[in-house]
């Protein structure tokens, strides 16, 4: 049984302040997209996990697919398996991938094995393995808070829109992301903002993350800048980057930053 988990995008992202706990409340939209890894799952002999694709950083035995299987194994009689991971989403991007893989991962045991599980049991399921996997169970349009795990239903739909996504060849580092933030005050609720056309984005939705990210990484700044000049309407980086998203009215051929990025078109 094959399941082919979706990244998503960061559509604002503001930096509330730090917690207690160390980790940071934030609000962000994350809205899905159709670029996809594919996971695979079949009974086994024994446990095994194996991937194709991008090369996965670490070891093999802590990957969160693993993680999965065991949370589940112990509530559930589940016999071995074997799971394969096709790795297409880029790794380290701020598209959410490994929250995807491990998400689906919980809907196809649930589906294969008839577990019968409501959203909310895998939602839960979810939050024990990252803050942003529940939202890969319902996988539609939300406005996401606190830490990121919590979610409201937003009535967000770009299938008019042109969506192009780039990633460069840098690696950033999420916890230097978070350090280098200077936490300002909303001017404007996300909630409201996001009710407006992408048209209207460009000076009102922002990604704090850009602050700290751009003068350290100057080419992630220059990918917005030239998809602007493509013509898109609105163009962000994605969470913590490296990933940078342009939304357009139309069709486009972006030849000058295929050659030193990867570029997804029509995501």
């Amino acid at each position: 049984m094959i399941l082919f988990p979706n990244a998503k995008i960061n559509i604002g992202l503001n930096i509330i302040n730090r917690r207690q706990d160390g980790y940071h409340n934030l609000e962000t939209v994350m809205y899905p997209i159709a670029l996809r890894d594919a996971i695979e799952l079949v009974e086994a002999k024994d446990l095994k996990f194996s991937c194709s694709g991008i090369d996965i950083p670490g070891n093999m035995e802590d990957n969160l697919c693993l993680k999965v299987y065991q949370m589940m194994a112990i509530d559930h009689k589940l016999p071995a398996v074997h799971i394969h991971l096709h790795k297409h989403i880029p790794i380290g991007a701020g598209l959410g991938g490994g929250s995807a893989d491990a998400s689906f991962l919980i809907r196809l045991i649930n589906k294969k094995f008839e577990l019968k599980l409501s959203d909310q049991n895998m939602e839960d399921y979810a939050s024990e393995i990252g803050s942003d996997c529940a939202f890969f169970i319902k996988n539609r349009p939300v406005f996401a808070y606190e830490k990121g795990n919590r979610f409201k239903d937003v009535n967000l739909d770009l299938k008019n829109y042109y969506i192009v996504l780039v990633m460069p060849p840098i690696h950033v580092s999420t916890v230097d992301a978070y350090r280098g933030v200077n936490i300002k005050p909303v001017a404007k609720q996300l909630t409201e903002l996001i009710k407006l056309s992408p048209d209207d984005w460009r000076l009102t939705v922002r990604n704090d993350f850009e602050d700290s990210v751009f003068p350290k990484f100057p080419k992630i700044a220059g990918i917005k800048s030239a998809l602007y000049s493509a013509g898109a309407v609105y163009a962000s980086m994605s969470g913590s980057g490296a990933s940078v998203y342009g939304i357009f009215n139309q069709e486009v051929q972006l030849p000058e930053l295929e050659k030193d990025n990867q570029v997804f078109y029509d995501v």
